[in-house]
């Protein structure tokens, strides 16, 4: 017999009571632990796993998590269900895929966390256009001013072998630059992770301006690299 009588249309992404048996939720729980019945989809990323927000994740639990949440949510565990629940698997596995996607990139996981705490991370908070050369890192400035010069003339129908080999070694030396700034942002982590955990709101705060900081410069050598590939023409 099916439930769908039970289901209040109402429920909502704040509920804190199963629909179903009434008994308390854990924040952002997918399903009750007393009766098993599925759930509205509520909650961030991390709390769709139970997680805290931290950077430091165990991603073998993470990934543990996804595949055993992900076979509850299957639609062949849902056949008999009422057409409410059957709505919540399926945006409820639109929110697990995404927050798995997000969490198990290191690079996504901080951003996502940062913007949770309102950093503004992005092109659209750059304030010039990405190509502009007088948005280089100082020390890149020189570089990035002869890069734009042989990308052009390479663009212009210059085929000059040298060419070329400059500019596969100026790619080689920004992709290296790009693993120096996420060694850097593992290295923030611990500070920020450790100021959330034991309210240091300033040693927190001053992790997340040095990782935005570093976000901006890897996307300007990501932006990089990628333009100098497009104009190679390779990978």
């Amino acid at each position: 017999m099916s439930n769908a009588a039970n289901i209040p249309q109402s429920a909502t992404a704040a509920a804190t009571v199963c629909w179903s048996c009434s008994a308390s939720l854990k924040e952002s729980a997918l399903f009750c632990e007393q009766c098993g019945k599925i759930q509205p989809p509520s909650g961030g990323y991390f709390s769709v796993f139970g997680l805290e927000p931290r950077l430091n994740l165990d991603l073998g639990m993470l990934e543990h998590q996804f595949h055993k949440l992900s076979r509850k949510l299957h639609p062949d565990r849902f056949g008999r269900a009422s057409e409410q629940e059957k709505e919540w698997s399926l945006a409820s596995s639109s929110l697990l895929n995404d927050a798995y996607r997000t969490l198990k990139d290191p690079i996504s996981r901080t951003r996502h966390l940062l913007r949770m705490h309102g950093a503004e991370i992005g092109e659209e908070f750059a304030g010039k256009d990405k190509k502009d050369p007088s948005r280089a890192p100082a020390d890149l400035l020189e570089e990035v001013f002869e890069l734009n010069m042989q990308l052009e003339e390479l663009r212009m129908g210059d085929e000059d072998a040298g060419l070329k080999q400059s500019l596969s070694e100026a790619r080689k030396k920004f992709v290296a630059l790009q693993d120096e700034v996420d060694d850097q942002l593992r290295a923030e982590w611990a500070k920020w992770d450790e100021g959330a955990e034991f309210g240091n709101d300033a040693a927190r705060e001053a992790a997340q301006k040095t990782m935005v900081a570093l976000l901006d410069r890897r996307r300007y050598l990501s932006n990089l690299v990628r333009e100098v590939t497009e104009t190679l023409g390779d990978s």
